[in-house]
């Protein structure tokens, strides 16, 4: 499943304004409406485009802290029952299984520092997690990103 430097140049394109049209991105690209249709038809069909809504700010909606909390986890049914249960905290924004000392990675918020420690506890409270551990994050120099893949996948392909 790979891209090609036109799939790279309309990706590109509804990354810097997400609310081009379809007509609008065909005249910019230099090909046809039904061109540009097509190919947001196929790379969300693929699952290379996961979605077209707004991406929205934590912070502007109050929650200004973020954290990574760590988990062990009790093993005798698996991730899936402790992820179904974290995924009903609002503040749990994603959860990952992970390598290492511990299960399961989940990147949370909160509105404050003691709010947080509510959130933590909720966490805690989640049937099958044994220990947590937290990270607060104090700032974003590179945040969540995927425009240099798109970008360098078509030079890695020689197209």
């Amino acid at each position: 499943m790979t891209i090609d430097e036109l799939d790279a140049r309309l990706i590109t394109l509804l990354t810097a304004e997400p609310r081009l049209g379809v007509l609008e991105c065909s005249r910019r690209l230099g090909v046809a409406r039904g061109t540009v249709q097509a190919r947001l038809d196929r790379l969300a069909e693929r699952g290379v485009i996961t979605g077209f809504g707004p991406d929205v700010s934590p912070a502007a909606l109050g929650y200004d802290v973020t954290a990574f909390v760590t988990m062990e986890i009790r093993q005798v049914a698996g991730h899936d029952p402790v992820a179904d249960r974290l995924a009903r905290i609002p503040e749990v924004l994603e959860v990952h299984t992970i390598t290492g000392d511990s299960d399961l990675l989940c990147r949370v918020v909160a509105r404050t520092n003691a709010d947080l420690q509510r959130v933590i506890d909720r966490i805690v409270d989640v049937q099958g997690v044994l220990r947590t551990n937290s990270i607060i994050a104090l700032d974003t120099p590179v945040p969540y990103r995927v425009l240099p893949l798109v970008a360098d996948v078509p030079r890695r392909e020689g197209r």
